[in-house]
């Protein structure tokens, strides 16, 4: 086992089937982390099947697992091969195992799911329990509302995981704003091991060409629902309110690649006829296009929120409220101290409510207004910690 910084490995498991959320605090930590450390080499397991489409630092990179996807009754079914459930999840649980047990990490990371996808990283826990391998538990600053957490957990035995199986727990957020944990059954042994640090800043990409990102003419309001899987009642109040005013503030909106084709398409076509609006389905260069925004409306996942933060943008959120409470948690949590506003996604969503919404925007504080800087220093830690526990 390497053991000195010079020359270590980060293995990284997020269980991502669909979304954006958790590969992107999974690359955003890896590139962090490669920047700090010079000999150090990350490698990311994932089932996200559109991972291929971003760009990754030198010494970072990535194994896709085969991959599945959440049907509407919440079972889970393969999304690329012809073979049952139980021999998916069967190949993804020995691809895991067996990179593990090469790669032999200091560090194993995994991502929010204390067991991974239907307890396919336990055997890999419990592998690292005989070794050298610090076994670690990323959190979100909000994961649901107590009481659908708690039932959760119950159902997936977690709380012996946490107990047995993990050294740490990091938690990507200050508890002074919100403890993920808050309300559970844990036993003192595992606050004992949980540590907090700040939300993870975001930085714009370096050595990207600027001249061929598709900016709209400027200014402009940047609407993103993230991945876009549950963006639809979103998208289309926001459209409404400009297909109604054709004097609000350019927007751009970037749709999301996971949103289904029939109403991306009709979408697209909606907003092709207005003047004022630009549509576009995908873009890995959100950052950019955000940087460059005058202000953002979002759903406000993890790395939304992030990233408004670090680019000190004023923000409206419809946070979602299905299936878990995380984003209408995050929101109200945001704009008790004034960070953003907010508006209710399960509303009537009235056109008119929502070009109010957007007119208050535009005279809203940026975040910068409050002190930031300690509500940002996640990566700092991240990278602090991990130092720490290598070099032991």
């Amino acid at each position: 086992m390497r053991s000195k910084l010079n020359n270590s490995r980060l293995l990284i498991y997020s269980h991502d089937s669909f979304g954006l959320g958790h590969l992107r605090r999974c690359r955003t930590i890896a590139h962090e982390l490669v920047d700090r450390y010079k000999g150090l080499s990350v490698l990311i397991i994932t089932g996200s099947p559109i991972i291929g489409r971003f760009d990754f630092k030198a010494r970072v990179d990535f194994i896709r697992i085969p991959g599945v996807i959440k049907l509407h009754n919440g079972e889970y079914t393969s999304l690329g091969l012809l073979i049952d459930l139980a021999d998916t999840l069967a190949l993804r649980e020995s691809i895991i195992l067996n990179t593990s047990k090469v790669f032999k990490p200091d560090i194993f990371l995994v991502d929010k799911e204390p067991g991974g996808l239907k307890d396919e990283v336990i055997s890999t826990l419990e592998y690292f329990k005989d070794t050298d391998t610090q076994c670690i538990l990323g959190l979100r600053d909000v994961m649901d509302s107590p009481a659908l957490l708690k039932k959760e957990w119950q159902k997936k035995n977690v709380m012996p995981l946490l107990e047995n199986l993990y050294d740490e727990l990091w938690v990507y957020g200050p508890s002074e704003v919100s403890n993920p944990l808050k309300g559970l059954d844990i036993k003192q042994m595992v606050t004992d091991k949980t540590l907090f640090g700040g939300y993870l800043p975001r930085q714009l990409p370096q050595k990207i060409d600027t001249d061929s990102i598709n900016f709209p003419e400027r200014p402009y309001i940047l609407v993103t629902p993230g991945g876009g899987g549950d963006g639809i009642e979103m998208i289309d109040w926001v459209l409404r309110a400009y297909e109604s005013d054709p004097s609000l503030m350019p927007a751009l909106f970037v749709l999301g690649p996971f949103m289904p084709a029939t109403e991306r398409n009709e979408f697209l076509r909606r907003a092709e006829v207005l003047p004022h609006v630009d549509a576009l389905t995908f873009s890995n260069h959100l950052e950019h296009l955000m940087f460059e925004a005058e202000a953002v409306i979002a759903m406000g996942g993890y790395n939304t929120f992030c990233e408004i933060l670090s680019f000190d943008k004023p923000a409206m959120i419809l946070p979602r409220t299905q299936p878990r409470e995380e984003q209408l948690i995050r929101a109200r949590n945001a704009a008790s101290i004034g960070l953003l506003s907010m508006l209710d996604l399960d509303s009537e969503r009235a056109t008119e409510v929502m070009v109010d919404g957007i007119l208050k925007l535009l005279q809203q504080d940026k975040p910068s207004k409050h002190k930031l800087d300690k509500l940002l220093n996640g990566l700092d830690f991240v990278a602090d910690r991990f130092g720490e526990l290598v070099a032991k």
